[in-house]
């Protein structure tokens, strides 16, 4: 754990492991699915059947909540009227804003928490193509997608390496990317992960990056977030992206979400491009959320 904490104290001297939140904390949030209820109605029923809510005010249709037994096991879940998703998870599809005649590419999206987000923010209009390679989770995206009423979804069981095989363009694409995670959401999270596994994870992150650039359109705009803490994954990738493809801008993230910072320009005494600043770094004891690194780009 000390080799770890004394990175994070490295990158953001603030850092305070003690006030992190635990796992339970940042997992019982649920989001208002409003392509089947209206929000007021729901809150109503959830209090009825002894659920204590608390709205988080920097994310729409998103709860807190307190229950002495499984939200999965009630009427509403069934229905699709929440999805129980994180809070940090819900800030990229924000970043993203699909619009209602948008086409959208999200590239990892099993089981389909931002995927169902996506079809909300577009009134189940436009288009999304939503891509993963495992069969298993590739139900459960599907499942998701049908408890939650999304209809303009196309689901691809493929490796979203080789996206580009469709020959086909996008306004707008997320690549909620494969990553480490963090000690916050992973009770041994100190004792599987190593750097070394962090470096390798980049390499993937860096071809999902290559192909997510062959399939945005000019003028597109495309999200890249991880649930990860470590640079590897995140500035450090983001770095390399940008210097490699010189029309791909890093754009403003306009949303503000408390205790978040911009994103290192340093890492671990090596300089990296100053555009990183636009980045957001989701920091677990100063929001009381889990770790999350989010960066907006447009293609010029």
């Amino acid at each position: 754990m000390s080799i770890f904490l004394k990175r994070y104290q490295e990158l953001n001297p603030d850092f305070n492991f003690k006030k992190c939140p635990v796992s339970e904390e940042v997992k019982n949030v649920l989001r208002v699915n409003t392509l089947k209820v209206n929000e007021k109605m729901l809150i109503q029923r959830l209090k009825k059947i002894g659920i204590h809510l608390k709205k988080i005010d920097s994310l729409p249709y998103a709860y807190k909540y307190k229950s002495k037994f499984s939200l999965a096991s009630t009427t509403e879940y069934a229905c699709g009227y929440f999805y129980l998703q994180g809070a940090a998870s819900q800030i990229p599809p924000i970043v993203l804003n699909p619009k209602e005649d948008d086409e959208v590419l999200d590239m990892c999206a099993a089981p389909g928490s931002k995927t169902t987000q996506i079809c909300q923010l577009m009134n189940n209009k436009g288009l999304v193509v939503a891509l993963d390679n495992n069969a298993m989770r590739l139900s459960a995206l599907k499942s998701n997608l049908l408890r939650c009423g999304c209809k303009n979804v196309v689901l691809y069981k493929k490796d979203a390496r080789f996206a580009f095989d469709f020959h086909r363009k996008f306004d707008k694409i997320l690549l909620d990317a494969p990553c480490s995670g963090n000690f916050v959401i992973e009770s041994e999270f100190f004792e599987k992960k190593t750097i070394q596994g962090f470096l390798d994870r980049a390499k993937l992150q860096k071809d999902l990056l290559k192909a997510a650039y062959k399939c945005l359109k000019n003028g597109g705009t495309m999200v890249y977030s991880t649930c990860s803490l470590e640079p590897e994954e995140n500035e450090r990738v983001i770095d390399w992206f940008i210097r490699k493809h010189s029309d791909m801008k890093l754009q403003n993230i306009d949303f503000k979400i408390p205790g978040s910072s911009h994103g290192l320009i340093k890492v671990f005494d090596k300089e990296l491009s100053s555009e990183l600043k636009k980045t957001i770094r989701v920091w677990p004891d100063k929001s009381k959320m889990q770790g999350f690194f989010i960066a907006k780009m447009k293609k010029e």
